[in-house]
């Protein structure tokens, strides 16, 4: 896990958005997250990997998974998200 993983997943929550990876890059920034495009695209592979986001079609969109908020809410631990990654 990254510093930026958290602020991925807190931004697709807090605004309940379903984005692909270049909007996503541009609407953090826009934010005012100083974040590259293409650590916009690692940081989604590896969060999806871990059940952290979800795929929502086939055109790339993404949002936030159940396992995700859980993990926002303090309800998943770090440990468990390394060990079980593809869980």
């Amino acid at each position: 896990m990254s510093l930026k993983d958290g602020l991925i997943l807190e931004f697709l929550e807090e605004h309940d958005l379903e984005l692909p990876a270049k909007p996503l890059y541009r609407n953090l920034n826009r934010h005012g997250h100083e974040i590259g495009y293409s650590t916009v695209r690692q940081r989604l592979g590896e969060l999806e990997d871990h059940g952290l986001i979800e795929k929502v079609d086939d055109a790339g969109y993404y949002q936030i998974s159940q396992k995700g908020q859980a993990y926002l809410a303090g309800e998943v631990a770090l440990s468990d998200l390394e060990t079980n990654g593809d869980a």
